[in-house]
């Protein structure tokens, strides 16, 4: 989805640069076999797909639970989120991954940046952010994040560097 009209230029930015990191994130992983993307190779555990599962999740919990409140069903009623590595097929993973970053998508183009969230994160107040600006700013962050551990599963998997849009 295009950014409209009547996002501000603070948004397309913002999106822009949000938008950036999720397309490095699979494009970092394009090309890997199904045994690749469930291989964990990191001390952390973590698999590629589990880490996509992850930013799916976590899509979802910021734009979705946090900000309006309340979330879609995922499609896996019975995951375990926590969980560092995905037993679901992975055109589902990254289906899902897609899914939740349009609808985050979706939200942007439609609500100001300095909205207030609805929902909460959790119980430390001081852990919350204000508004649609500040969780956009966490996801920016928290994706880019996450691509070093990519970056380096990659290189661990197979050699390959450097993947990912320029």
């Amino acid at each position: 989805m295009a950014p409209t009209s009547t996002m501000t230029a603070e948004a397309v930015a913002l999106r822009h640069f949000l938008d950036a990191q999720r397309t490095s994130a699979l494009a970092i992983l394009d090309g890997l076999t199904d045994e690749q993307l469930r291989t964990a190779v990191l001390p952390s555990g973590w698999t590629p797909l589990g880490l996509i599962k992850h930013l799916g999740y976590a899509e979802r919990h910021w734009f979705q639970s946090v900000f309006c409140g309340t979330a879609a069903d995922v499609p896996w009623p019975d995951d375990d989120e926590e969980l560092m590595t995905s037993a679901h097929p992975a055109v589902e993973v990254f289906a899902f991954y897609r899914d939740q970053c349009e609808r985050g998508n979706a939200l942007l183009a439609t609500t100001p940046l300095d909205t207030k969230p609805v929902g909460r994160h959790g119980s430390d107040p001081d852990d919350e952010f204000t508004d649609l600006r500040g969780i956009v700013l966490h996801m920016i962050e928290e994706t880019a994040r996450h691509l070093g551990h990519l970056d380096a599963a990659r290189e661990l998997l197979d050699g390959r560097t450097g993947l990912g849009p320029r």
